[in-house]
């Protein structure tokens, strides 16, 4: 070949030597917007430096981090001064930031602001028109990359707090110049299927640039028409999109998309659980209302003796007779005796009514007392105690070494008692 190669160390060492000899690139002013900004433990700054063609990436070493007096956050337009090398182990240059001064907003961070602005007016994120999450869903579609970690981690929580909801994965490009019209057909899609109760639509972190598709308008305006709740849930805690502003609930992350979606089935059962004893409580309150109910019944004045209803008429009757008795005219005597007659057939249909009514509340008083008899509980499991012939109603009843007899529903036990324990 003529000419001996170079390794790649020798190429990268030369280029390097060539920017550091430049006296052009040994100290510079730029200016250009914070893009994808990051402070690592150590206290550096890393972030990409661009306008609206090109991009450099930056580093500030933290010793020289300390004298900022502001947070660098992406979108910040900013000037820095500072002189352009190589990094050997990578084979790229970038920009050593000496200082940084703050000199307004990005383009993409203005944009965003006039749009929330925008929206905002037009009530895109007012509360009156939000829609409920269900309580219980029974179909969740989820818009996002079918290959990322956020889908993972929305169906891993969804199926270990809920199983029994369905999942209906859209895969759909988060980023890119086609994210937008894939967004905005995907939520179409979702909505036209009857079947889904909730979409989650989100996407894992990334630089103002990456989660730029979640602040389009039209994606707002999809969103903002769709009839089926939604939960945005784009990039970290401190990410805010458009997308988070106009859905019915935002999340900070997804899988805490996926954690406000469902409930939890432990929780579900505690509740199930709760509920199974409070109606186990609300059949005994009712039970012993009964009892007292036919009890009160049994004490009325009716149903103890029937007979003396009848009595205040036998003594009226009685009354007739001596008064008929002491007419002395037959003409009058006839017609009391007329009368007489009418009245023993009345008091005999009274009689007969009462005896018919007495007998049918009779039969029902027995028929509750057949239901509410203590002795039916036998069939279900429950057994009655004895001492001596007398039912047991308290363990203070019961010594140890006493004989009791312990009736079940197909024979009786004859137990001595070795030992007793009270609640405490």
């Amino acid at each position: 070949m003529g000419k001996n190669p170079l390794s790649v160390t020798a190429l990268t060492k030369y280029i390097k030597y060539k920017f550091d000899n430049d006296r052009h690139l040994k100290d510079v002013l730029v200016e250009g917007e914070i893009s994808n900004f990051k402070r690592n433990v150590r206290g550096h700054f890393y972030f990409t430096l661009k306008d609206n063609k090109t991009s450099i990436s930056a580093i500030m070493f933290s010793y020289k981090a300390r004298s900022v007096q502001f947070r660098p956050e992406d979108g910040m337009n900013i000037i820095v001064r500072g002189y352009v090398s190589v990094f050997e182990v990578a084979g790229s240059y970038q920009i050593y930031v000496e200082t940084i001064e703050k000199t307004g907003l990005g383009n993409l961070y203005q944009a965003y602001l006039q749009l929330k602005k925008d929206l905002d007016k037009k009530g895109y994120f007012d509360d009156a028109h939000k829609l409920p999450l269900p309580k219980y869903p029974k179909q969740i579609a989820v818009l996002t990359s079918g290959t990322g970690a956020a889908v993972r981690d929305i169906i891993h929580i969804i199926n270990r707090r809920y199983p029994l909801v369905k999942i209906l994965v859209y895969p759909t490009t988060v980023q890119g110049e086609y994210a937008v019209g894939e967004i905005v057909a995907n939520l179409t899609s979702a909505q036209e299927n009857g079947n889904n109760d909730l979409i989650i639509l989100g996407r894992g972190g990334g630089s103002i640039e990456d989660l730029w598709a979640f602040n389009e308008e039209k994606v707002a305006d999809a969103i903002y028409a769709c009839k089926v709740p939604i939960i945005s849930a784009v990039g970290h805690e401190t990410d805010f999109t458009i997308s988070d502003f106009v859905a019915d609930r935002r999340a900070p992350t997804p899988s805490g998309a996926a954690e406000i979606a469902v409930p939890d089935q432990f929780n579900l059962l505690k509740d199930v659980s709760n509920n199974k004893e409070r109606l186990r409580e609300s059949l005994k309150r009712l039970l012993k209302d009964r009892k007292r109910r036919v009890s009160y019944a049994m004490e009325r004045y009716a149903l103890k003796d029937p007979l003396r209803l009848i009595q205040p008429l036998e003594q009226k009757l009685d009354h007739f007779t001596k008064r008929l008795s002491s007419l002395h005219p037959k003409e009058r005597l006839k017609r009391q005796t007329e009368r007489l007659e009418s009245l023993g057939k009345q008091l005999e249909r009274a009689y007969q009514r009462n005896i018919e009514l007495s007998a049918t509340k009779l039969d029902h008083m027995k028929e509750a007392l057949k239901f509410n008899n203590p002795m039916r509980l036998l069939d279900e499991g429950y057994t009655l105690t004895r001492k001596k012939g007398r039912i047991i109603k308290s363990i203070d009843s019961v010594e140890k070494g006493d004989r009791l007899q312990m009736q079940f529903k197909d024979g009786t036990l004859n137990v001595e008692v070795l030992d007793k324990e009270d609640k405490q």
